[in-house]
């Protein structure tokens, strides 16, 4: 796979929400071009390179890092997402009807920042993407999914809205997941496991709607085409995390221009 830079009419949708960077009236540097750092984070996440193999034509690797910082603290790339998602819903492209859910791990190699594990044990990340890029959760890999589909739900970007049916693996298999899915409006599809004979909801007719879940796992496939997202070498989750809503903020803005 090739690296693409953003076009014009990419950057002009996205310049907008970024902070003005100015001249410090001190003198000194003027600051590094937003688009220039931009890219550089597009470039690490794109490649999956180490900081320090970062291109020197998108300026200083510590400066690179830095605006990603942040960007992460400020809440700047999962502001970009909601918006682009706003736009997707404003031209009615986003289905509440029928929505996914769906997790993938991604090896975590130098574990959890602040972590009690000793070194060199090996950590994951599990990412849960829901409603095909509209919510995501990250948390590590210890909890069962059916612990984490709650949480997920809280991260819907869009809060006006919420799906009619759910669709969901054999994973989420549990009564009572289905149970609070109902509770909050939300028709469950999610197919017993053999050995679950108590298992509810499990209309035939309505179960053929399980075939249409290669929409979230086609969505995965393309937010690992991000090598870094599936390798993390972040040893923060908000950083990491931030990462994640960045991709999802630019596949989200492919389908606003279409």
């Amino acid at each position: 796979m090739s690296w693409r830079k953003l076009t014009d009419i990419q950057w002009g949708k996205i310049s907008k929400h970024l902070p003005v960077r100015k001249k410090s009236p001190q003198g000194g540097r003027p600051p590094t071009d937003n688009k220039k750092c931009f890219e550089g984070i597009l470039w690490i996440l794109w490649t999956g390179a180490p900081w320090s193999d970062l291109p020197s034509r998108y300026g200083s690797k510590s400066t690179v890092h830095r605006r990603l910082q942040e960007c992460t603290e400020s809440g700047t790339l999962e502001h970009l997402w909601k918006t682009f998602l706003s736009q997707l819903q404003e031209k009615e492209q986003i289905r509440w009807n029928e929505c996914f859910v769906d997790g993938t791990f991604s090896s975590a190699k130098k574990g959890e920042k602040d972590s009690e594990k000793p070194s060199g044990v090996r950590e994951q990340s599990l990412w849960y993407w829901l409603m095909a890029r509209i919510g995501i959760h990250v948390d590590s890999a210890s909890p069962s999914e059916v612990k984490l589909l709650v949480p997920t739900l809280a991260t819907v970007q869009i809060k006006t809205h919420q799906p009619q049916r759910l669709i969901a693996d054999k994973g989420y298999d549990s009564n009572e997941i289905r149970k609070r899915l109902k509770d909050r409006g939300i028709e469950p599809i999610i197919p017993a496991r053999k050995n679950n004979r108590k298992a509810t909801d499990q209309d035939r007719r309505k179960l053929r709607r399980y075939r249409s879940r290669w929409i979230v796992e086609r969505t995965i496939a393309w937010l690992q085409n991000f090598r870094r997202l599936v390798v993390r070498y972040e040893r923060s989750v908000t950083i990491y995390s931030a990462l994640v809503h960045m991709v999802c903020a630019l596949i989200a803005l492919k389908r606003v221009l279409g």
